[in-house]
C-alpha cells in the first residue's frame, strides 16, 4: 500500500506562497542549483519537471526556451505557477499537470531530453516510492537523458534546526528518529513538513539501480550551514567569486553532507 500523502499536499497547498519566497531566502541553493542545470542540461528539449510547485525553475526554464511538463501533487501551487506563466507570456511552453510523483500515467510522453525532481523524494519516507519515482521518470526520458534530483541531508538538517527551532533537541526522541532512521518517528502528529532526510551514500545507488549513470552528487549549500543571509548580501563579482568557489568545492566528499540540500545528476543509460 503506497504511503498516503495527502497530509504533504495539504502543507503545500496551506502554504503555495512560502514555498514561492523559499529560494528567494536560499538563494546559494538556487544559485549552485543553476550552475549543474547551466552544465548539465541540453541546450533546448522538453523537459519532464516533478514536483514544479510554484514555478520558480518552470518559468526560468521557458524562457530560456524549454518546453517543460511541469507536474505537482499541490493544485494550489498549481495554479500560482499557471498565472506567472501567463503573465509572463509562457504558457504556450509549459503543460501543467497535478499528479503523484509515483504514478506518471498522466504523463505519457516517453522520449523527454530532461527531467527535474526537485521535491518529491524527500518527502516520500518509503524507499519502496522513491524507486518507484525513479523508475517512472527512467521510462519517460530518451536514452542519455539527464536527470537532476534533489534531497535533504539527514545531518546538514541540524544547522538549520539550531537556527530556526533550537528547543526541538530537547524532544530526544523525534532527535533520535532523524539521526538513526532518517525521519520523524512513526506517531509524530501529521500536519506540518513531513519528509525523509538522506545520508549521501544512499543517493548513488537508488539511482543507479533504477538505470541511471551518476555525473556528480554536489551539496548546494556547501560550508554555510545556515548562514543564508552572509551569502544572500553579497553582490557584484564579490558574490561571483564567492560562487565560484563554493562551486569548486560542492562535490568535495568530506562536506557534502553537511549542505542541507544534495543534488544528483545523471543520465539514463539502456539497461
Amino acid at each position: 500500500m503506497l504511503d498516503d500523502v495527502g497530509d504533504i499536499r495539504d502543507y503545500y497547498n496551506r502554504d503555495a506562497e512560502g514555498e514561492q519566497a523559499r529560494l528567494e531566502y536560499h538563494q546559494l541553493e538556487n544559485d549552485l542549483t543553476w550552475r549543474y542545470l547551466d552544465r548539465y542540461l541540453p541546450p533546448a528539449g522538453e523537459i519532464l519537471e516533478i514536483g514544479a510547485a510554484t514555478g520558480r525553475y518552470t518559468l526560468e526554464l521557458a524562457r530560456r526556451g524549454y518546453y517543460v511538463t511541469a507536474v505537482d501533487l499541490s493544485p494550489v501551487e498549481l495554479e500560482i505557477c499557471r498565472k506567472q506563466l501567463i503573465e509572463q507570456g509562457l504558457q504556450n511552453r509549459v503543460q501543467l499537470v497535478i499528479a503523484d510523483a509515483r504514478d506518471l500515467s498522466a504523463v505519457p510522453a516517453s522520449d523527454y531530453d530532461a527531467a527535474l525532481v526537485m521535491g518529491p523524494l524527500y518527502h516520500l519516507i518509503e524507499e519502496s516510492d522513491r524507486r518507484m519515482v525513479l523508475s517512472g521518470v527512467y521510462d519517460r526520458l530518451k536514452v542519455g537523458g539527464v536527470i537532476v534530483s534533489s534531497f535533504i541531508s539527514r545531518f546538514g538538517i541540524l544547522g538549520e534546526m539550531l537556527r530556526r527551532v533550537p528547543a526541538w533537541i530537547e524532544d530526544q526522541a523525534s532527535v533520535k528518529s532523524v539521526i538513526e532512521k532518517g525521519m520523524d518517528p512513526p506517531d509524530h502528529p501529521r500536519g506540518g513538513f513531513r519528509g525523509y532526510f538522506v545520508r549521501v551514500s544512499e543517493i548513488t545507488p537508488l539511482h543507479e539501480e533504477a538505470g541511471f549513470e551518476t555525473a556528480v552528487v554536489a551539496g548546494v549549500e556547501p560550508a554555510i550551514s545556515a548562514d543564508d543571509e552572509s551569502y544572500n548580501q553579497l553582490t557584484g563579482n564579490l558574490r561571483k567569486l564567492w560562487l565560484d568557489t563554493l562551486e569548486a568545492v560542492s562535490t568535495e566528499p568530506s562536506i557534502i553532507g553537511a549542505s542541507r540540500h544534495l543534488l544528483y545528476v545523471g543520465r539514463k543509460v539502456d539497461r
